[in-house]
């Protein structure tokens, strides 16, 4: 017992009396202390404490006086007062120490005083003051609450009862790119509110909702041009050195002007008067060289006008960032109706084509407001939802000539052929720009179709190819739709959007998520997300499958566990996949469902593991090491149905995306790339694409195989975060036993030991470096940027400085974080 708790013998000084006690309870593990909402422990002296006996009845004489002596100590207000604030400091000092569950960052704040109205159980959201939106899925409002939250805010989480949406700078310019305007996004969300909007909220809306749409991005004659009938806010622009220097100063500048001149003094100053000796101009204008004027012809007063100055098309994603931290954000929109001069493409939706009512939303995102006009900007839909779809109708809406970016060679043949199917292009109106084919489309307007690695790429280049690329570089899009926007950011493929010009780009993608820090950048190098679909609604309305989710836990053997244990993490990870109990697993799983009539796909990042395991299981396999031929042979075959067609097929991250599997039906994964959440949202979107096995209650069924006490188990739980906050639940399987029955065990492969051995043995004999196994972790996936693998002495070395770029980058990444402009400064400082 500690010293606290023996306080009652120093208390008294009388011979110790006889003492009755009560029994104590049985004892139980510390109840934590909450405070500030934070979970610690108790102090150990309050531990030692727990289930102490407290005198019920002393017999000796002057019992009462005892009693009253110890029951003062025990409710004596200010030991108590000591012990909150000891228990207050604890808790300061230990909180970054805090293991906090899924839940915790709901309650790190205290909202208490945030009034409720008097009818707020008829509304249907909470508005908290650090700009997080709460929404009751459950209310009969939540249906027109949910539209408007997507107009206005970013989706966090959206499970089947609370949905999470939190206000951004970037959510609040889309909205007022489609027509909102601050004062109905202020009411409405007012009326919506079981709470009094915070004061808090207001101005951030209010800051942020002002000043967009005062400057505009526009593209002209293959020019770029930044324009605002404000010319101080052009001033304060120039102001800045980097914006400055990205301008564009040509010798046949001859529109010097002074802003806030009237139209005849202007159309004087453009036909060069001002740039003359005689111009008479005493106090010329710092900025008059690079400021043109055009006259708005669709302004009914004369007197206003649009001033503008030309930036150098090279520094354009810088502008664009620079002018977001002085908090004016350019504004892309294009007039297509009425642009003369870009050539108009003949093409529509085919007769045959409808599209869904979620389809024709995002697209009104885009187009909305009237006018003819479309905004640059980024839809997020599932995979099977129909993006392809969603791009080729706006290429339709806008009508001029039209590029399309994929990540591989096999997206090109499948967006080629999905426009031909879908839309009235002619065959000579779309041209596919790849290794294999370099042809341009005929006629002075059309489409063309490539990928980021064939425009982006910086290296030597053939003839042929060198003449494509400067022809596309020379030609002004009226759309750029980049398919897999997520790969965007990448340092690799951002180059194509400072070479090709293109008056609005659309993104297209599934999983707006990367693991890096890049996926911002995507607000200033495409535009803000326009609409982003919720994943249950549409599987409850059967435009994409229903899943049901299973994670199984495969113990390790004793003797692949102990290598574990001994090895370097790149063959720890090749061993948590080769982990016998995990292909026992992989093995049933395929007998079973194959049984039940279902297609499979199993995906494993390591090439050798799905070498071995497709070749022991006899099932055909695709890598990037697989020719273009053979791929096509098997990927038909699987997607037949006659005896000799697949019911398996094993993946390698070659078919993340871009692979148009409608038939498969069950997925199994027994690799990734470590916790990747993107990754495990486009693979589950092998499987969500509307089945034509449509009876009562069919499901499709995703499977992740992981290895017990291992990094998978850390990684698993990462990448499961993305569908977790979609709405799926994933359902664990702890052991084998479980799933395996143990008669069924022993006539799968690697059930006896010397089996066993000899596949350890065969792993312990593969060359493996420190970033993992040669030939076990496939490179340059379509997905992904590709990173070196290196062998021997020199290897090592090369290994070495490539592992310093890497953290001189992340220093770097680090150090731009820090730089956030003053809006978002203001904002987080205030949380």
């Amino acid at each position: 017992m500690s010293k606290k708790g023996n306080m009652l013998t120093s208390d008294l000084t009388a011979p110790a009396p006889k003492i009755t006690l009560r029994m104590p309870a049985k004892r139980s593990a510390p109840e934590d202390t909450y405070v500030n909402g934070n979970a610690i422990k108790k102090r150990k002296s309050d531990i030692a404490n727990q289930g102490q006996a407290i005198p019920a009845s002393v017999s000796a004489p002057e019992e009462g006086d005892e009693n009253a002596r110890i029951h003062e100590h025990y409710t004596d207000p200010s030991r108590f007062a000591k012990l909150k604030v000891e228990d207050e400091r604890i808790g300061i000092e230990s909180r970054e120490n805090i293991q906090k569950d899924t839940v915790s960052h709901l309650f790190s704040q205290d909202y208490t005083f945030l009034a409720q109205k008097p009818d707020h159980r008829t509304r249907p959201i909470w508005v908290c003051d650090d700009g997080r939106i709460i929404l009751e899925a459950f209310s009969p409002l939540a249906t027109q609450a949910q539209d408007f939250l997507i107009t206005i805010a970013e989706p966090v989480s959206r499970p089947a009862r609370v949905h999470e949406f939190k206000l951004t700078a970037y959510s609040l310019y889309a909205a007022v790119s489609v027509g909102m305007e601050t004062h109905t996004i202020l009411d409405v969300l007012e009326r919506f509110s079981k709470v009094k909007l915070p004061e808090r909220v207001r101005n951030f809306i209010k800051e942020c909702t002002m000043a967009y749409g005062k400057v505009k991005l526009v593209l002209k004659d293959n020019r770029y041009f930044i324009e605002s009938t404000y010319p101080e806010v052009l001033k304060r622009l120039l102001s800045n050195i980097d914006i400055a220097k990205a301008r564009a100063v040509r010798e046949d500048d001859n529109a010097t002007l002074s802003f806030g001149s009237k139209p005849k003094e202007l159309a004087e100053q453009g036909n060069g008067k001002a740039n003359g000796a005689g111009g008479g101009n005493d106090n010329p204008d710092n900025f008059g060289a690079v400021i043109t004027l055009d006259e708005d012809e669709d302004i009914d007063d004369e007197s206003e006008f649009v001033h503008s100055f030309e930036i150098e098309k090279s520094q354009v994603e810088e502008v664009k960032k620079h002018c977001i931290g002085m908090d004016y954000p350019l504004m892309e929109e294009y007039d297509f109706r009425h642009d003369a001069l870009t050539p108009n493409l003949d093409i529509d939706l085919s007769p045959k084509t409808t599209i869904r009512d979620y389809q024709e939303k995002s697209l009104s995102k885009m187009f909305g407001g009237g006018g003819g006009r479309a905004r640059s900007g980024i839809i997020v839909l599932p995979t099977g939802a129909g993006k392809t779809l969603v791009g080729i109708t706006a290429a339709c809406t806008v009508k001029k000539s039209t590029l399309v970016l994929c990540t591989n060679a096999l997206s090109v043949e499948q967006w080629a052929r999905e426009f031909r199917n879908w839309s009235t292009v002619k065959e000579g109106q779309i041209a596919k720009f790849t290794a294999d084919d370099k042809k341009k489309f005929v006629g002075d307007a059309g489409i063309v179709v490539s990928t980021y690695t064939m425009i982006s790429h910086s290296g030597k280049r053939s003839w042929e190819t060198a003449r494509m690329i400067e022809w596309i570089n020379t030609v002004e899009w009226g759309l750029l739709i980049l398919d897999e926007v997520h790969v965007v950011p990448a340092n690799v493929f951002r180059r194509v959007l400072t070479t090709v010009s293109a008056h609005t780009k659309l993104g297209l993608t599934a999983t707006l998520v990367r693991e890096d820090d890049k996926i911002e950048d995507l607000n200033f190098l495409i535009g803000p997300k326009l609409y982003e679909a919720n994943w249950m609604d549409l599987a409850h309305r059967g435009h994409i499958a229903k899943v049901e989710a299973t994670e199984i836990w495969c113990g390790m053997t004793s003797d692949f566990y102990q290598e574990y244990l001994e090895s370097r993490p790149g063959k720890r990870r090749l061993l948590s996949v080769m982990n016998p109990s995990k292909f026992q697993a992989c093995e049933y799983l395929i007998k079973q469902r194959e049984a039940a009539g279902d297609k499979i796909i199993v995906f494993s990042d390591n090439v050798f593991a799905l070498d071995y395991y497709a070749k022991k299981m006899g099932k055909p396999f695709i890598y990037g090491g697989t020719a273009h031929s053979e791929r096509q042979v098997v990927l038909a075959r699987f997607r037949g149905d006659t005896p000799q067609s697949y019911q398996t097929v094993f993946l390698s991250k070659v078919g993340d995306t871009s692979l148009d599997l409608p038939e498969a039906t069950c997925l199994i994964q027994i690799s990734s790339q470590f916790g990747s959440r993107r990754q495990e949202a486009q693979r589950m979107g092998r499987i969500l694409r509307a089945k034509r096995r449509n009876e009562e209650g069919f499901r499709s069924r995703f499977y992740t195989l992981v290895s017990r006490d291992t990094d998978e188990v850390q990684f698993s739980a990462k990448r499961k975060r993305f569908l977790i906050d979609q709405g799926y639940e994933y359902k664990v399987v702890a052991n084998l036993e479980q799933l395996i029955p143990p008669e069924e065990r022993g006539k799968l492969h690697l059930s006896s030991r010397r089996e066993q051995v000899e596949l350890l043995e065969q792993i312990r004999s593969l060359s493996v470096d420190a970033s993992g196994d040669t030939m076990g972790e496939e490179v340059g996936s379509a997905s992904d940027l590709p990173r070196p693998r290196f062998g021997g002495s020199k290897g090592k070395k090369l290994e070495e400085a490539a592992r310093r770029a890497e953290r001189q980058r992340k220093e770097e990444a680090k150090a731009k974080e820090k730089t956030k402009h003053s809006l978002f400064k203001s904002w987080r400082a205030g949380k």
